[in-house]
């Protein structure tokens, strides 16, 4: 056999030894057998406690056996693989058991019934009534907040990124950080104290101007960011073609970040379509159906969950109205972001091979 046929059998000193793929899997099996041991063991019922050691032993583990095999280097790597695993479950598993558990006790009363009737005579503590009133207020609050915060926000955040220069633009850019970071409350505060000077009852519209104020700074921030992602060469194209700068940003700026854009607005929609606290300040609540955003008091879903659990007595029929209320609002949040993702993909510059 010649020497060149052996050095082809002769295994390379140069690789490293490497753990098979389904170590991680059998790492986390394992860990989690052990986690329920040792906490059965101590008598720790709560699965929490249970889920907290199997993720410590996990981690552990995998430090262990990868720096056995290969090496204390590669160790660190999986260790930080393992620490962003365990932080996503651990944000993932509320998550997902607030969603089942809002389903289980949802799915009870949620009808056709339900969605299409409302309160009307039906006290709190009695069963039947739905959330019609409710639904109707909140589309129309919602609705005529996005109608004045969405335009306001992006033209805020083309003024910012295209035109901002000086001291003005420096200073609606602190007044729009100090919007971000104002409580709900506040803004509910600000309308009603305008309200009070004006002797005006409580109406849709009011908690509409809140829930814009509260829209605004979300739609601004998002929008600067993906204009700003939008390359200056697209911009310089246009302009060298001699198209004017405010038909630029109309028709090469905006048809560009148009996707990430309506992601923005989508967002600051569901931040806003679950506030109570403006709403119950200003739009007071109403049992009864009311169309007219402008003149009296109306009803939201939050604020029907909200009044629905306050006011129930312990009576489990309008627990179980608040639940329902409750999926409805997050199917109305997930209706939303699905509509937003068509029309971003919809109106996403087509591009070529």
């Amino acid at each position: 056999m010649s020497t060149a046929s052996l050095t082809d059998k002769r295994p390379s000193s140069l690789r490293a030894a490497s753990l098979p793929r389904w170590t991680p899997w059998a790492l986390a099996a394992g860990s989690l057998a052990l986690g329920i041991g040792i906490s059965a063991a101590a008598g720790l019922h709560s699965k929490i406690q249970w889920g907290l050691i199997a993720a410590v032993l996990f981690v552990l583990g995998t430090y262990g056996v990868a720096a056995r095999v290969e090496g204390r280097r590669q160790a660190k790597d999986r260790v930080a693989t393992s620490l962003v695993w365990v932080a996503f479950l651990l944000a993932v598993i509320p998550l997902v058991s607030l969603i089942w558990v809002t389903i289980v006790r949802g799915v009870k009363v949620l009808d056709v019934y339900f969605l299409t009737h409302s309160m009307g005579v039906v006290a709190d503590t009695e069963p039947g009534g739905g959330i019609y009133h409710a639904i109707i207020g909140s589309l129309e609050q919602v609705g005529l907040a996005t109608l004045i915060g969405a335009p306001i926000g992006v033209l805020t955040a083309i003024y910012l990124v295209e035109y901002g220069r000086g001291r003005l633009a420096k200073a609606v850019t602190f007044f729009v950080d100090v919007m971000t970071g104002i409580p709900s409350i506040v803004a509910g505060l600000f309308i009603l104290s305008l309200m009070l000077i004006f002797k005006m009852q409580p109406f849709g519209f009011a908690g509409s101007l809140a829930l814009a104020i509260l829209m605004m700074p979300v739609v601004v921030r998002s929008t600067e960011e993906m204009l700003k992602l939008v390359p200056n060469e697209l911009r310089e194209a246009s302009l060298a073609l001699g198209v004017p700068k405010w038909r630029t940003i109309l028709k090469v700026v905006l048809p560009t970040s148009i996707g990430g854009i309506t992601t923005g607005i989508m967002l600051a929609v569901a931040r806003i379509a679950g506030e109570t606290a403006p709403v119950l300040l200003l739009v007071f609540g109403n049992p009864f159906i009311n169309n007219n955003p402008f003149e009296g008091a109306q009803a939201s879903l939050p604020l029907y969950i909200y009044q629905q659990f306050a006011n129930s007595a312990g009576s489990g029929a309008a627990y179980d109205r608040a639940w329902a209320a409750s999926l409805t609002l997050i199917a109305f949040v997930m209706i939303l972001n699905l509509v937003a993702r068509g029309i971003a993909r919809w109106k996403a510059p087509k591009t070529g091979r």
